[in-house]
C-alpha cells in the first residue's frame, strides 16, 4: 500500500480533532502560531516520551501476564510519562503565552499538544503497519488521547482562573489525566484475560462524555481574561 495513502490516514484524525476544537472557540478563536506551536510541542512531547521510555525500559523487566507490573506499565510508564511530557510544554510554556486568556484555551491548547503528540505516535504505527491499524487507531488511540487532552486543558484553564491555586488545579489535571489514560491501558495490557479490552473501550467512552461536559462548562467562559 502507498506510504502517501498510509501517511495520510495517521495524518487525518489527529487533524480534523485539532480543527474541531479550534472552531469550538469561537467567542475567541486563538491565533493560527500558537496553534502550531502547541502542534510542534506534541511531537517534542511525544520524543521525550519515547526517550524515557526506553530509558526505564531498560533498566526494569515487566512480565506480560502480571496484573500488578503491567499496572505499573500503564499507569508509570506510559500514562505518567506521555501526560508528563504534554504537561511540560502546556503549563511551563503555553500557559505563558499572552493568548491564553480564557479557560477554554487549557483545552484548545492542551488538545493541540495531544494532537501533535497523537499523530507522531500514530505515523509511527502505521508506517510499520497497515490501513487496518490507521483505522482501528482513529476511532481509539488518537480519539483517547485527546479526551485525556480535554481533562488536563480543563484544570490548567481553572489554574488561570484562579493564579493563587494555580499548581493545585494544574497538578489536579495532570494527575486526572494520567489516571484515565492508566485505566485505559491498563485494561489492554491485561489482554491475556479474554474481554476485559471491552473495558478500556467503556472507559474511553465514560471520558468521551465527560469530556464533552467540560467542553460545555468552559465554552464561552470569561472568568480570567488578560490585559
Amino acid at each position: 500500500m502507498s506510504l502517501i495513502f498510509l501517511l495520510a490516514l495517521a495524518l487525518a484524525p489527529g487533524m480534523a480533532i485539532a480543527l474541531y476544537i479550534y472552531l469550538k472557540d469561537a467567542d475567541e478563536p486563538e491565533p493560527l502560531r500558537p496553534l502550531i506551536m502547541g502542534l510542534s510541542f506534541g511531537v517534542l512531547a511525544f520524543g521525550i516520551s519515547i526517550g524515557l521510555g526506553l530509558l526505564l525500559s531498560g533498566v526494569t523487566d515487566i512480565r506480560e501476564g502480571d496484573f500488578i507490573q503491567q499496572m505499573i506499565k500503564a499507569f508509570i510508564f506510559v500514562g505518567l510519562i506521555e501526560e508528563g511530557s504534554k504537561f511540560l510544554f502546556l503549563r511551563g510554556v503555553m500557559y505563558r503565552n499572552p493568548n491564553f486568556n480564557e479557560p477554554f484555551d487549557g483545552i484548545v491548547y492542551a488538545v493541540m499538544i495531544g494532537m501533535g503528540f497523537a499523530t507522531a505516535e500514530n505515523i509511527l504505527y502505521v508506517v510499520n503497519g497497515d490501513a487496518g491499524t490507521a483505522i482501528i487507531r482513529m476511532f481509539t488511540a488518537v480519539p483517547a488521547h485527546a479526551v485525556f487532552a480535554v481533562i488536563m486543558g480543563f484544570f490548567v484553564g481553572e489554574a488561570k482562573v484562579f493564579p493563587t491555586s494555580a499548581g493545585l488545579y494544574a497538578g489536579i489535571g495532570l494527575f486526572l489525566a494520567t489516571f484515565v489514560h492508566g485505566v485505559y491501558d491498563y485494561f489492554l495490557f491485561i489482554s491475556f484475560v479474554p474481554g476485559l479490552w471491552i473495558q478500556a473501550i467503556i472507559s474511553l467512552i465514560i471520558a468521551v462524555v465527560l469530556s464533552h461536559f467540560a467542553m460545555k462548562r468552559h465554552q464561552g467562559d470569561s472568568r480570567f481574561k488578560s490585559d
